[in-house]
Formats: C-alpha cells, sequence, structure tokens
C-alpha cells in the first residue's frame, strides 16, 4: 500500500513539475486518452522512483565525500542527471518523459525540473505523511 501511494504522489509531482516547466520538460503519452496519460504518469514516476532508489543511491554511496564537502548541494546535480536517465529510458520506449535536447540547456532544465520535483515531493510527503509512513513505528 506504502508503494503505491509514494508512486502515485510522484506521478502527482511529476505532473505538476511538467506545468511548472512546461515546454521544457514533458510527458509524451503512448495513447490519446485520458486513462493512457494517467498510466504513462504513473509508470515515469515507477521508473524514476526505481532509479532514485538503485543508481541514486549507488552515487549517494560512491560520492558521499564530494557530498560532504558540497553540504550536500551537489544532490541537485545528481537529481538532475537521474532525470536526465529517465528521460534516456523513455526514449528508448518511446513514450515517457522528455527534457529539452542538448548541452548544456537539457541538462540545465533537467536541474530545474528535478529540483521542482522534489520540492513537491517533499511537500507531499508532509501532507501525506500518515499514509505513507511504516508501519510498526511509534514515533
Amino acid at each position: 500500500m506504502r508503494f503505491i501511494v509514494k508512486v502515485i504522489l510522484n506521478a502527482f509531482a511529476l505532473w505538476l513539475m511538467t506545468l511548472i516547466v512546461a515546454g521544457h520538460v514533458q510527458i509524451v503519452s503512448f495513447g490519446p486518452e485520458w486513462w493512457q496519460l494517467v498510466l504513462t504518469y504513473l509508470l515515469v514516476a515507477l521508473v524514476f522512483g526505481i532509479v532514485n532508489a538503485v543508481v541514486g543511491t549507488i552515487v549517494k554511496i560512491v560520492a558521499f565525500p564530494i557530498y560532504i564537502l558540497t553540504l550536500g548541494l551537489v544532490s541537485i546535480i545528481v537529481n538532475g542527471l537521474l532525470l536526465w536517465l529517465v528521460h534516456w529510458l523513455s526514449t528508448l520506449v518511446g513514450f515517457g518523459l522528455t527534457v529539452v535536447p542538448g548541452w548544456p540547456d537539457g541538462f540545465w532544465w533537467g536541474i530545474l525540473g528535478a529540483l521542482v520535483v522534489g520540492i513537491i515531493s517533499w511537500l507531499l510527503g508532509i501532507i501525506f505523511r500518515p499514509l505513507v509512513k511504516k508501519e510498526g513505528r511509534n514515533h
């Protein structure tokens, strides 16, 4: 249940991010119907969560000294690169997240998109904390 709620919240954060960073970061649906667009957002949120969990964790472990030296500011760059990775995976399947192509424009729009998703996810996490809280914890 907790995993499903987190994917739905991430999909909502991605939707808001595409509205805020409109034209530079967007979602390409695999069909014209509204339910296909919703399913695309959920799939992109799932892929984004898996990429963050697997690749993001490995990068955080390997780059731990850089995180300390920059007081965690490098995490913004890492999250932008992870968003770009989701964009790359989306281009392989033909639908999903698209970021403006090119260097350095696409990189900076990816950073901004990741920053927006991070802030929105943080706010949604605070609001929906009772739904995503681990069971068995007293605090």
